[in-house]
């Protein structure tokens, strides 16, 4: 009898208590293991070219730390685990618990299928310090403001990394049917993905303490400088894990930012765990009601955002930013969704489901409710009136303009901070494209919708 891992979102060999557990298995029986990945056709065919060719090469990477013997099947979980099991011997199937709504009906229907067969589906650990649902108000109900839920998670706490096994198993490969990492999708033409899998995450993560963590407080939000982790696409596929990360932070100002960041990506699970249907509707189930423009001219400036044509350079760079990279800055992500929202007047699922085909970090409780809380529909407690001045915030956080000309071609000969400003410029000569709004008069349309919304709720006996 072997142990088994079926490895999802934690494609790492270390801080893995997942993987320890079906070490241990694997200890009291022949010593052996054997590590699954199923690429299933329900996450995969939905999944961008670009987020596919960063699981495969993070997959590639695993494999490659297991002596070339990740199992990888192509199909339907419910009848890949099972039979796997099966060829495998395998009484216990280990994996570290999945929170989302399609992931827990899963496993589920996973764990169902292999009690029939006299097997269990054993969940030790998850992709979160703190599992969504253990953190509650004193009543047990869930929190629904960010900063409440930061001091109760701290307070809550999180256990240290994970050892590794004490004997590491040897690692067994399939007798058929695996699939070759040979020839799995890369990148899209003219996309240069970093290096992923766990060594490059670690790699990341100790240049990033090396450099950016100590000045992280006062520029994470510049654009135009390496301010940030890049440890997003790392966390989203768990080949980092965040105890990782906590363990080695202190409490100066620049850590306890970054602290609150991770706890930011651990409410937002929480809030999809407690309410599944936020992954696609309104949180705030008034704002159903907003009136949202639709037919061909918003088809038509869907089309210029989606593309970085919209005449508003912050804006522009961030959507070719997402082109050329598979990511986005994350204060140009706030600054572009506000724009699709508060000045085209688009409901936020558009720019979230295109976000989430494009990003290499598309994580969808984190992705679905940074919109939510853009739009106003989210965990924010007073924030429609928040609407993002494109002009103002790439001169704030890009001022010497530099990330606009890195990604804008037509605005690179323009100097300084008149890439942001740059419609009557001399030297543009007519290359860039005309504004296809007027953000002050879209800015009084947003407010007056929202306005309008309020008498509405009010009516029926909503309330705010």
């Amino acid at each position: 009898m072997a142990g088994m891992w079926w490895a999802r979102r934690d494609l790492r060999l270390h801080d893995n208590p997942a993987l320890v557990a079906a070490a241990n298995d694997a200890a009291i029986t022949d010593g052996s293991a054997i590590a699954l990945f199923v690429l299933d056709p329900a996450l995969w065919d939905a999944a961008g070219a670009v987020r596919r060719a960063w699981l495969t090469s993070s997959l590639s990477a695993l494999s490659d730390s297991l002596d070339g013997r990740l199992i990888v099947r192509h199909g339907n979980p419910i009848q890949v685990v099972p039979e796997v099991a099966a060829a495998a011997g395998a009484e216990q199937v280990h994996i570290a618990a999945d929170f989302g709504p399609y992931g827990v009906d899963r496993d589920l229907k996973v764990e169902t299928a292999l009690e029939s067969a006299g097997r269990s589906l054993v969940r030790t650990g998850s992709p979160y310090a703190v599992a969504p649902g253990r953190v509650t108000k004193s009543d047990l109900t869930p929190y629904r403001v960010y900063t409440p839920f930061y001091r109760a998670w701290c307070a809550h706490g999180w256990r240290s990394p994970a050892p590794d096994p004490d004997v590491w198993p040897e690692w067994q490969s399939a007798s058929t049917g695996t699939l070759s990492t040979q020839g799995w999708p890369t990148a899209p033409a003219g996309i240069e993905l970093p290096a992923a899998g766990e060594n490059a995450a670690l790699d990341r993560w100790h240049r990033f303490c090396e450099g950016g963590l100590s000045t992280y407080d006062s520029l994470r939000d510049r654009a135009d400088l390496a301010g940030t982790s890049m440890l997003s696409a790392h966390l989203r596929w768990g080949e980092i894990h965040p105890r990782t990360l906590l363990a080695e932070l202190g409490d100066s100002p620049a850590h306890t930012v970054f602290r609150k960041e991770i706890a930011w990506r651990e409410f937002y699970a929480d809030v999809l765990h407690q309410q599944p249907s936020s992954a696609r509707t309104w949180l705030n189930p008034k704002f159903a009601n907003m009136h949202h423009d639709s037919g061909a001219e918003a088809d038509s400036r869907f089309e210029a955002w989606r593309t970085g044509t919209t005449g508003y350079p912050f804006v522009d760079a961030g959507m070719r930013q997402l082109l050329a990279e598979g990511w986005m800055h994350n204060r140009v992500r706030m600054v572009v969704a506000s724009f699709l929202v508060k000045d085209l007047h688009l409901p936020w699922q558009r720019g979230a489901s295109w976000f989430m085909r494009q990003l290499r970090d598309g994580d969808l409780a984190s992705n679905q409710h940074g919109w939510q809380w853009v739009a106003g529909s989210g965990t924010d407690a007073s924030p429609y009136y928040r609407i993002f001045n494109p002009v103002t915030q790439g001169l704030r956080f890009d001022p010497a303009g530099d990330y606009v000309r890195r990604y804008v071609s037509e605005l690179a000969a323009l100097p300084g901070a008149a890439v942001h400003q740059p419609w009557d410029h001399p030297l543009l000569a007519g290359e860039y494209p005309d504004r296809i709004v007027d953000h002050a008069v879209e800015r009084d349309e947003s407010l007056a919708r929202y306005a309008a919304l309020k008498q509405v709720a009010g009516a029926e006996g909503g309330h705010e």
